[in-house]
């Protein structure tokens, strides 16, 4: 049996296991649409912190074969 969630609409709670379910479909799928954008933007974020420092790495190595080429020149 379903018991309605005081001061929550649309959320039931069933007695026999204690979970806890939303009633309407379109707060869910919002709630959804929501969940997988922000973890969207999180992997977006990951990408591009790893391609920043694989960038700063390279840099650095290019940085260092120029100061190689300079000195051989002298």
């Amino acid at each position: 049996m379903k018991v309605a969630v005081e001061d929550c609409e649309g959320w039931y709670k069933d007695d026999i296991t204690g979970a806890i379910q939303c009633a309407d479909t379109k707060k869910y799928n919002d709630y959804m649409r929501n969940y997988r954008a922000r973890k969207q933007k999180d992997r977006d974020f990951d990408t591009l912190q790893n391609e920043v420092s694989e960038l700063k790495s390279e840099l650095g190595d290019i940085k260092s074969l120029l100061l190689t080429l300079v000195k051989n020149q002298n």
